[in-house]
C-alpha cells in the first residue's frame, strides 16, 4: 500500500459512527481516555464481533467461543463499545468509565469485565497469551479461533517476536494477529521512534500468512478475517489505519493518543464531527 489510509478515507457508515458515539459516551463519563488509540480499532472489533467470531454475550465463558485479545489494552474504549453494544454489559455502564465502583478501567481486566479474555495494558503480552490459547484449543481438538489485536508501537516489544516464532513453529493456523498500523505510538510517529518497515516481510520471515488491508474498510476486513490460512500458517492482518479516525481534528495527531480533563465543549465537538464523516 503506497498511500496512507488518511489519503483515501471513505465516509463512515452508520454502524461505524454508532460505535464511535459509544466511545465518546465513555470518554465523556470518564473525562479522560485513549481516544486516538481506540478509534483506529473500531472497524476491526466491529467485523470480528459482527461477522467473524462465534460468541455468546449471555454466556461469555461459553466453551465454543472464539477468543479475542486486545493486546493494546489502552485502546479499551473500542472493546468496551462493542461489548456494550452486543449486550455483555449495559450501555449505561460506559458513562461510569474510570469512575469509582465501575469495572471499566483504563485497561481491560479479565474476570471483571464480561467478555474480556485477558488483562492487558503491559504491552507485548497479548500475542504470547494468544499462542498459549491456540495451543490449548489444539490439544482439545477445538476448531475455535484466537484473534489478537496489537498496536504498531507495541510490536517493538521482543516478546511479540518470541511468540511469533513459536506460532510459526507450531503452525497455529487458528491464530490470527491484527496490527493496528496507524503509524503513531505514544509520543510520536513510528518512523521517528522505531521504523517498522519492511513490516510484511518481517511477519513472513516468522512463518505467517500476511494480508495488508485498509483497516477501516469493512468489506476488506471481512474477507481477510473470514477463514484461517489454507496452508496451515498463523495469520497476520496488517491494518493500515488512521489514529483518531472519525474525529477530523484528532486524526493523525499524536497529541490525541491520550487525553485527560476533556472539556464538555470538546465532547460536543466530537459528537458533531461524527455527523459529517
Amino acid at each position: 500500500m503506497t498511500k496512507t489510509a488518511k489519503e483515501s478515507l471513505s465516509p463512515l457508515d452508520s454502524r461505524s459512527r454508532q460505535l464511535r458515539q459509544l466511545v465518546i459516551k465513555a470518554l465523556e463519563g470518564g473525562g479522560r481516555g485513549h481516544l486516538g488509540s481506540s478509534l483506529s480499532l473500531i472497524e476491526m472489533v466491529r467485523v470480528l464481533y459482527d461477522d467473524v467470531m462465534s460468541h455468546r454475550p449471555a454466556d461469555p465463558r461459553w466453551e465454543g467461543r472464539d477468543r479475542f485479545i486486545l493486546s493494546k489494552g489502552h485502546g479499551c474504549l473500542a472493546l468496551y463499545a462493542i461489548l456494550a453494544d452486543k449486550g455483555y454489559f449495559p450501555e449505561a455502564e460506559l458513562t461510569r468509565f474510570c469512575r469509582a465502583g465501575t469495572y471499566l478501567g483504563g485497561h481491560p481486566e479479565a474476570g471483571k469485565v464480561p467478555g474480556v479474555e485477558a488483562s492487558t495494558g503491559a504491552l507485548g503480552h497479548g500475542l504470547p497469551i494468544g499462542v498459549g490459547m491456540a495451543l490449548g484449543l489444539r490439544i482439545k481438538q477445538s476448531a475455535n479461533r484466537v484473534f489478537v489485536a496489537m498496536g504498531d508501537g507495541e510490536i517493538n516489544e521482543g516478546s511479540v517476536w518470541e511468540a511469533a516464532m513459536c506460532a510459526g513453529k507450531h503452525k497455529l493456523a487458528h491464530l490470527t494477529a491484527l496490527v493496528d498500523y496507524n503509524k503513531i505510538q505514544s509520543y510520536g510517529f513510528t518512523t521517528e521512534v522505531q521504523p517498522l518497515e519492511p513490516l510484511a516481510d518481517k511477519w513472513r520471515a516468522f512463518g505467517f500468512a500476511v494480508t495488508e488491508v485498509d483497516g477501516h474498510d469493512v468489506a476488506a476486513l471481512r474477507q481477510a478475517l473470514a477463514k484461517p490460512d489454507a496452508e496451515g500458517r498463523p495469520g497476520v492482518v496488517i491494518c493500515h489505519t488512521v489514529k483518531g479516525r472519525g474525529i477530523p481534528f484528532a486524526e493523525n495527531d499524536p497529541n490525541w493518543h491520550h487525553k485527560s480533563k476533556i472539556a464538555p465543549a470538546e465532547i460536543a465537538a466530537m459528537y458533531a464531527a461524527l455527523e459529517t464523516v
